[in-house]
C-alpha cells in the first residue's frame, strides 16, 4: 500500500505525515489492520527497539471533583460507585507506589482529582515525591493534579518529579462538548507551564467520546505542536453514572488504527497505551506492543487493569521487553535536548511546511469554522462520528476496590 510506504518513509525521518495521510490510516479496513500495524510497527522499532516501559497510577485522593469532564467517574454529579478517599499520606502513597515498582515499573505516576492543586497540596505531594525517592533513587514520578498556577511546576521539579502529565483528551473544537467548568486553552497552558519548568511534559488523549476521525486527527497534531515526551492513549472506559455510559463506539481494530495513526504522527515519542486498553483491545493487546512502547502496569485510577503478571507474561509472549531502570526511555536526539524534542529547525516536528496544522494564532487545528487551515479532507478519508457498536461489553468495566485507599493489595 503506498500510503503506508509513505508513511513509514516520513517516520523515519521524523517528518510530519499530512493530515490526509493521518485520516486515511482511520479510514483503512479491517481487512488492512495488519498491514498498517506492520508499518507503523517499523516506525516504533526504528526508535524504541522492543523495549516496554512500565508505568504504575498511584491515585493520591480519588473521587468528589468539582470539574464536570463528562468521561470521569470521579466527575460533579457523577453516580459511578466509585471509591472515594482523601490524599493518601506520603508513607501510604510510597507503599503504593513500591508494589509497582517491584512489578517492574520504572515510572510512577502520582494523581489526584480536582480543578488543580492548592500551594498546600503541591506541599503534600512534595513530600510524597521525596518519601518515595528516598525508597527507590532511580524512580521516574509524574505528578498530575489539573491544572497548574504561576511556579507550582517549578516548585514539583525542585521536589524533585521528573515529568508532569495533563491530557488536551480531545479537539479544540469539541472540547466544550466533553467540559465546560474549564477550557481546552487551560489545558494547553498547563502542559506549557510544564515544558517552561523543564519537567518532561505528558499530555494525550481518550478515544471513543463519539469524536470524528477528523477530530482525533486535531488533537494529535495539536499533541504534536506542543511536544510532550509522552502521549498516553486512553480509550473511554464507560463507565455507569457518567455522561458517556452508553459510548461504546471503539472495536479492538479501530483502536489499533488509532495507536498507528499517532505512532505515524509522532514517531518519536513516548506512546503510552493507557486506560481502557483491557476493555477495548482485549484479545488484541500485544498487537499493540507493535504500535506503542509503553503502557500502565496493574490497576488504572478508578477501575480494574488485568493482573500485572499477565501483563509481564503479555510483553514476553509477543517478543518484546521490558525496559530496565538504567535504559533511556526516548531516542537520543530527544534525550540529549533535555528530554524534549527541542529541535523544531530539523526535525521537523509540527512543523510541516503549508500544513498549517498548530498554528495558534490562525486558529489552526481544531478549528472547523469554514474548513479552516486543517478542516478540509477528502470525502473517502472524512469520517463522521463512528456508529455505535452493537456488541458493547460492559461486563469488563469494573471498579477498582484495591491498591491505594484501600485494604487490599493491588493486582501490580
Amino acid at each position: 500500500m503506498d500510503l503506508l510506504n509513505t508513511l513509514v518513509d516520513k517516520g523515519l525521518r521524523r517528518e510530519l505525515p499530512t493530515r490526509d495521510e493521518a485520516l486515511a490510516v482511520l479510514a483503512t479496513s479491517d481487512d488492512d489492520v495488519l498491514d498498517v500495524v506492520a508499518a507503523a510497527g517499523k516506525v516504533r522499532r526504528q526508535w524504541f527497539g522492543r523495549r516496554v516501559k512500565l508505568n504504575y497510577l498511584v491515585n493520591l485522593k480519588s473521587g468528589l471533583c468539582p470539574e464536570d469532564c463528562s468521561y470521569c467517574s470521579q466527575r460533579l454529579g457523577s453516580k459511578a460507585d466509585i471509591l472515594k478517599y482523601t490524599w493518601l499520606k506520603p508513607d501510604e502513597a510510597s507503599k503504593a507506589a513500591a508494589a509497582g515498582l517491584a512489578g517492574g515499573a520504572k515510572r510512577v505516576c502520582l494523581v489526584a482529582s480536582g480543578r488543580g492543586p492548592t500551594d498546600r497540596d503541591v506541599d503534600r505531594v512534595s513530600d510524597t515525591i521525596k518519601a518515595i525517592k528516598d525508597q527507590n533513587e532511580d524512580v521516574e514520578v509524574c505528578a498530575c493534579l489539573g491544572l497548574l498556577s504561576d511556579g507550582q511546576a517549578e516548585r514539583l521539579r525542585d521536589a524533585g518529579a521528573d515529568a508532569y502529565n495533563h491530557n488536551l483528551n480531545t479537539s479544540e473544537g469539541t472540547y466544550g462538548d466533553i467540559t465546560t467548568t474549564h477550557t481546552y486553552a487551560d489545558r494547553v497552558d498547563t502542559v506549557q507551564k510544564a515544558h517552561a519548568a523543564g519537567l518532561s511534559a505528558c499530555s494525550g488523549l481518550i478515544a471513543g467520546m463519539g469524536e470524528s476521525d477528523e477530530d482525533l486527527v486535531d488533537v494529535v497534531y495539536a499533541l504534536r505542536e506542543l511536544d510532550p515526551d509522552s502521549v498516553p492513549v486512553n480509550f473511554l472506559i464507560p463507565f455507569e453514572g457518567t455522561p458517556l455510559a452508553k459510548e461504546w463506539n471503539l472495536t479492538p481494530q479501530r483502536c489499533l488504527r488509532i495507536l498507528a495513526m499517532v505512532r505515524f504522527v509522532c514517531p518519536d515519542v513516548e506512546v503510552r497505551i493507557a486506560g481502557g486498553r483491557e476493555v477495548h483491545l482485549r484479545s488484541m493487546q500485544p498487537l499493540a506492543l507493535h504500535l506503542a512502547n509503553s503502557i500502565f502496569l496493574g490497576d488504572y485510577l478508578t477501575s480494574e487493569g488485568q493482573a500485572g503478571k499477565a501483563d509481564l507474561e503479555m510483553i514476553a509472549d509477543a517478543g518484546f521487553e521490558v525496559e530496565g531502570a538504567g535504559e533511556v526511555t526516548l531516542p537520543e536526539h530527544r534525550a540529549a535536548a533535555g528530554g524534549r524534542c527541542g529541535s523544531h529547525a530539523d526535525a521537523g516536528c509540527g512543523s510541516q511546511e503549508g500544513a498549517g496544522c498548530g498554528s495558534h494564532a490562525d486558529a489552526g487545528c481544531g478549528s472547523h469554522q469554514g474548513g479552516g487551515v486543517c478542516g478540509s479532507a477528502p470525502a473517502a478519508a472524512a469520517a463522521t462520528v463512528t456508529e455505535q457498536s452493537s456488541d458493547a461489553r460492559t461486563d469488563l468495566v469494573a471498579v477498582r476496590r484495591r491498591g491505594a485507599g484501600t485494604d487490599l493489595a493491588p493486582n501490580a
